[in-house]
C-alpha cells in the first residue's frame, strides 16, 4: 500500500482532531489538497461555494455556534485573497478557523510566477499562526499546532501549501538534517483550561458589588451559555441586564432584567442606565463604543473576560476578573449579598414597557410602503420558537436588533465587530449543515444579499431549507443614513431602476420564491417560506426613507441631519413625511 501524500495527510490530520466539514472552491493550487479530500470523503465532507468569501464567512459561523473549528479552503492566489474578510470577522469576533490555501511550486517561489501572492505574508495580520509547509515531514506537525493555536488563542491560522509539496509522499524528507533534530512528532491532543479567579479577586468584586446602590450589568458574546448565572446574578443584586448586539441571545429577551441592547441599535432604558448607574458588572464584552458607557469615574467597574488583555481596554476597571464567564459567575453568587431594594429594577421595568409600546407603535401594518419594522416582527411572531436567525450589516440590524425576541431556544449571528455586509446567507448555509432539523433564517438586507447571492444556488445544491428574508429597500440603507448625519446629502447610494427579481433568482435555483409589497400579505407568504421543504427566498419590498433612529437623537445629530436637508438632500419630503408617520404613530 502506498503512503499517503501531503494533501491526505493533513486532511487526515484535520479529521483526526475531530473536523468534519470544510468549506471552500477548489482551483489548480490546491488540487493535491483537493485529493486528499476525496480520499477522506468517509470522514469529512467538503462544502462547494460559488466565492471563497462565503466559504471563509461559513466557516466563521460554523466555529461561533459550535465552538469547534472552522475550516475553510482556497487555491492560491486570488482565491487566498478572497478568504481575507472572512478571516477578518473571524479575528475580531474571536472564532477559531483555519484557513487552507495553495501555493505555487516550491521552485518558482520569488520568479514572478503567474498567480503568485505570498498568502501567508497577506496573512500575516489577521492570523495567529501562520505558515508555509515547506517540507513534507512538516505535516502533521504543523496541522497540530494550527489547530491548538487557533482554538487556544480564538483566532484564525493559516497554513499554506505549495501545489508540488501536496503531492510529495508524506513524511519524507528530502533533506539532510544538520542540526540536533529530527523529524517533528505531535499529537491532535488539546484541552481548554479551567480558567476561574483568585479568591481575594472575587470577593474585592463582591464588596464592590455589594456596596453599590445602584448596579448594572453589561453583558456579551462571552457569557454565551452563562445566561441563566447572568440572570441570577442580577436577581441578587436588583440590576437591570444590559446586552451588547453579539450577546443578544445570552439572556432571553422577554427576561424581567432585560433593558435591551446597548448603542446606536440599543434601547432608551439601556443609556439611561449606563449614565446612573454607580458600578458596573461587564460579563464576557469587550463593548467598542465608548460613548455610550459610563463616563470615567462615574462608576465603579467589575469586568469579567478570559482575555487578560481585554480587560480595561474599554473603561477603567477597579476589580479585573480574569476567567470563564460561567465559573466566574459560580464562584462569585455565593459572596454577593441579596439586595432587598428592588427600587432601581422595578423603575426601570417600567422603562421597558414604555419602550416596548413606543417600538410596537412602529410596527403598524398599515403603513405603505411596508414599515420595515413591521417585516421584523411579522418574521419574529412566525419563526419557530426555536430558530437561528443570521443577520446582515445595514439598517436590516437595527430591525433584527429590536424587533426580532432572541427568546427561549432562538439563536443570533452577525458579523458583530467586523460588521461586514454579506455574511447573512453564508452563515445560514453553515448553520443549516450542522443544526438540519432547526429552522435558519437569514434575515438580511438587498446590497449585502446580492453580493453573495450566488450562495442560493448552494444551499439548493445541498438540499438545505435555508429561509432568506430581504428587508429591500433598494439601497444602501445604513450609508443614506450615516451620510446625512453628517451633515451631507445623500450621493451614490440607492440602486435605481431596474430592480433585480430576486424572487426569480430563488426559483431559478430550484427553491420557493416571493416578493411582497402588500403588508397585508406578508404574513401568509412568511408562512409559506418557512414551511416550504427546501430554501426559500422572500423579498419585502420595504420603506427606503425609514431611517434607524437611536434610542435618542443628540442635538448635534439633529443640527447634521438638518444641514442635510439644507444642502439638498434629495429625497427629503419623502423621509420627512416617513418621519411624521412615527411620531404620529408613537403618539
Amino acid at each position: 500500500m502506498s503512503k499517503p501524500t501531503v494533501g491526505a495527510a493533513l486532511i487526515a490530520r484535520l479529521a483526526d482532531w475531530g473536523v468534519d466539514t470544510v468549506f471552500g472552491l477548489p482551483g489548480d493550487g490546491v488540487n493535491g489538497i483537493m485529493e486528499g479530500l476525496r480520499r477522506n470523503a468517509d470522514r469529512i465532507r467538503f462544502v462547494l461555494v460559488h466565492h471563497e468569501e462565503a466559504a471563509a464567512f461559513m466557516a466563521v459561523a460554523h466555529a461561533k455556534a459550535t465552538g469547534r473549528l472552522g475550516v475553510c479552503l482556497a487555491t492560491s492566489g486570488p482565491g487566498g485573497i478572497h478568504l481575507a474578510n472572512g478571516l477578518y470577522d473571524a479575528k475580531l469576533d474571536h472564532a477559531p478557523v483555519l484557513a487552507i490555501t495553495g501555493m505555487q511550486e516550491s521552485s518558482v517561489i520569488g520568479t514572478a510566477y503567474q498567480q503568485e501572492v505570498h498568502l501567508d505574508r497577506l496573512f500575516s495580520d489577521v492570523a495567529e499562526y501562520n505558515e508555509t509547509v515547506a517540507n513534507p515531514a512538516q505535516v502533521p506537525a504543523l496541522v497540530d499546532i494550527a489547530v491548538r493555536t487557533a482554538l487556544a488563542r480564538r483566532g484564525v491560522a493559516h497554513l499554506t501549501v505549495p501545489n508540488d509539496v501536496q503531492v510529495a509522499t508524506a513524511g519524507d524528507n528530502p533533506f539532510d538534517e544538520v542540526g540536533p533534530v529530527r523529524d517533528p512528532a505531535t499529537a491532535p491532543v488539546w484541552v481548554a483550561p479551567p480558567v476561574r479567579p483568585a479568591d481575594d479577586d472575587l470577593q474585592a468584586a463582591a464588596d464592590l458589588l455589594n456596596n453599590a446602590t445602584k448596579p448594572a450589568i453589561l453583558a456579551g458574546a462571552g457569557a454565551r451559555g452563562a445566561g441563566p448565572l447572568v440572570e441570577l446574578v442580577a436577581d441578587v443584586l436588583g440590576a437591570p441586564i444590559v446586552k451588547s448586539l453579539m450577546g443578544k441571545m445570552v439572556v432571553p429577551d422577554d427576561s424581567p432584567f432585560v433593558l435591551g441592547g446597548l448603542g446606536l441599535l440599543g434601547t432608551a432604558p439601556s443609556e439611561d442606565l449606563m449614565q446612573e448607574c454607580d458600578a458596573l458588572l461587564m460579563v464576557g464584552t469587550n463593548f467598542p463604543y465608548t460613548k455610550f458607557l459610563p463616563a470615567p469615574g462615574q462608576a465603579h467597574v467589575v469586568q469579567i473576560d478570559v482575555e487578560p488583555t481585554r480587560v480595561g481596554t474599554r473603561i477603567p476597571t477597579d476589580v479585573p476578573l480574569v476567567g470563564d464567564a460561567a465559573a466566574t459567575l459560580e464562584a462569585l453568587l455565593p459572596r454577593l449579598r441579596r439586595r432587598t431594594d428592588r427600587r432601581l429594577l422595578q423603575r426601570y421595568q417600567e422603562k421597558m414597557r414604555d419602550w416596548r409600546e413606543r417600538l410596537a407603535a412602529t410596527e403598524r401594518p398599515d403603513r405603505d410602503p411596508i414599515a420595515p419594522q413591521f417585516l421584523a416582527r411579522t418574521l419574529d411572531r412566525v419563526a419557530a420558537p426555536d430558530a437561528i436567525l443570521t443577520c446582515d450589516s445595514g439598517t436590516v440590524t437595527t430591525w433584527a436588533a429590536r424587533h426580532w425576541q432572541a427568546t427561549g431556544g432562538r439563536e443570533f449571528y452577525l458579523s458583530g465587530t467586523l460588521a461586514s455586509m454579506a455574511p447573512g446567507l453564508p452563515y445560514a448555509i453553515a448553520l443549516q449543515h450542522e443544526y438540519p432539523r432547526r429552522q435558519v433564517i437569514a434575515f438580511v438586507g438587498d446590497g449585502g444579499f446580492g453580493m453573495l447571492m450566488a450562495e442560493f444556488h448552494t444551499a439548493a445544491r445541498y438540499g438545505l431549507p435555508v429561509k432568506v428574508v430581504i428587508n429591500d429597500n433598494n439601497a444602501l440603507g445604513m450609508i443614506v443614513w450615516e451620510q446625512m448625519v453628517n451633515g451631507f446629502p445623500e450621493y451614490g447610494v440607492r440602486y435605481g431602476d431596474p430592480q433585480p427579481d430576486y424572487a426569480a433568482w430563488a426559483r431559478g435555483c430550484g427553491g420557493y420564491g416571493a416578493r411582497v409589497t402588500d403588508p397585508m400579505a406578508l404574513e401568509s407568504i412568511l408562512g409559506e417560506a418557512l414551511a416550504y421543504d427546501g430554501p426559500a427566498r422572500v423579498d419585502v419590498a420595504v420603506d427606503a426613507d425609514e431611517p434607524p433612529m437611536p434610542a435618542k437623537v443628540t442635538y448635534q445629530q439633529a443640527v447634521k441631519f438638518a444641514e442635510a436637508f439644507v444642502r439638498g438632500q434629495p429625497h427629503k419630503a419623502a423621509i420627512a413625511t416617513t418621519l411624521l408617520k412615527d411620531r404620529i404613530t408613537r403618539l
